[in-house]
């Protein structure tokens, strides 16, 4: 399971939220409530959330419904949700996927289950939460020391520049814009400015240097930063 992941749980009922949610944070999550959609729709809009667990029935707008508008926006596209609803037909679960849950879960359903259903859907959906280790040009990552290396020798990054080079080590040769990186790597758009990132590529591609591969870290004008091998030659020394 990935540490500290956040989950927003969308439930009505008070005394079932509560209950997940104490379950969910024994098992190291953080955890955000709404009990409407309104409620829902501003706590992502707030934070982007890497998961939620989205009520079918929901007083207002409903959580089919919720799901297909964050699946037509582009920032929420991406953003795994798995339905809980005491619907257990099929065409019912059919509707649910067919909105864009990645999953669905029928009450009453085993906290067991639903950390399972969880976890299965962060690695599917997140790829770079994972905690396998990640080369390129001779830089390693590793999340499960929290060390990185290149040929051996330790780089020394801190923790906000260990996520940055993270994310882009798992997702190589993409540009990234600002706002992207804010979601992917603060998990928030609104608190924190832009700017903040370029402040933490600085520090990374400082971080970097010593070891001879602050040039993997590129600025690409008018639209952000993306991470690129390092061409044969360099990546050998």
């Amino acid at each position: 399971m990935v540490s500290m992941s956040t989950v927003l749980v969308v439930e009505d009922e008070s005394a079932i939220a509560e209950l997940i949610a104490i379950n969910l944070r024994h098992a190291g999550f953080e955890v955000t409530l709404a009990e409407n959609a309104e409620q829902a729709t501003a706590a992502v809009d707030a934070v982007l959330p890497d998961l939620v667990l989205l009520d079918w029935m929901l007083p207002g707008q409903s959580g089919v419904s919720l799901a297909r508008q964050w699946r037509a926006q582009s920032r929420t596209r991406e953003l795994p949700i798995i339905m809980l609803t005491a619907r257990a037909d099929e065409a019912d679960k059919v509707s649910g996927l067919d909105a864009g849950a990645d999953d669905y879960l029928t009450k009453p359903f085993s906290t067991q289950e639903l950390l399972a259903r969880i976890r299965a859907v962060l690695r599917r959906r997140m790829p770079e939460a994972l905690d396998s280790a990640v080369e390129i040009s001779g830089l390693r990552l590793d999340p499960s020391t929290r060390r990185v290396t290149r040929h051996g020798a330790e780089v020394k990054v801190g923790p906000t520049e260990f996520r940055l080079l993270h994310f882009f080590m798992t997702h190589p040769e993409r540009v990234h814009s600002r706002s992207q990186l804010l979601d992917r790597v603060w998990g928030d758009h609104v608190f924190i400015e832009e700017r903040t990132v370029d402040v933490h590529v600085k520090r990374l591609r400082e971080a970097l240097n010593p070891a001879g591969c602050s040039a993997m870290i590129e600025t690409v004008r008018g639209a952000g930063y993306r991470l690129t091998e390092l061409p044969v030659a360099a990546s050998a020394t």
